[in-house]
């Protein structure tokens, strides 16, 4: 349960900046937001042996734009992941889908390394979106490092 409780900081941590480029009336071409968000999770994890754990679930959560309206303001977001832990460090991957108060979409895949310490070295990259975000009406979407 500890692991999940560093997975759920590390995905924090990759979500804490989304860099994007979005089509839409009220969005810019291109640009970056801030966000950060509250979340809840809900998991599974088995000891496969004395040094092996899997575990899955979900997190739930809400999220705020920083500038404190914008882009992802008070929308839902759901990321649902797997991760494999052996000797205290491992690989976790998932995904999200970030939305905002009108019902637009981002959609992000996530995967990366976890360390002993409990925290992801990864790549979250976005995959699509809709309305506003839907990438045919903008050039490709990029991602954030963390």
């Amino acid at each position: 349960m500890k692991r999940l409780v560093y997975l759920w900081a590390a995905v924090v941590a990759v979500s804490v900046s989304l860099i994007g480029t979005a089509g839409g009336a009220d969005l810019p071409k291109s640009g970056s937001f801030n966000i950060h968000s509250g979340w809840k999770a809900v998991g599974e994890v088995t000891k496969l042996s004395d040094d092996h754990l899997y575990g899955f679930g979900s997190f739930w959560g809400v999220t705020y734009n920083d500038a404190g309206s914008g882009p992802l303001h008070a929308g839902p977001v759901v990321c649902p992941y797997t991760l494999e832990i052996i000797k205290g460090a491992g690989t976790s991957q998932g995904s999200c889908a970030w939305g905002d108060a009108e019902g637009d979409r981002i959609f992000t895949s996530w995967s990366g390394s976890l360390t002993p310490a409990g925290e992801l070295d990864g790549m979250n990259q976005i995959t699509g979106g809709t309305g506003k975000f839907k990438a045919s009406r903008a050039r490709p979407l990029s991602s954030a490092r963390r």
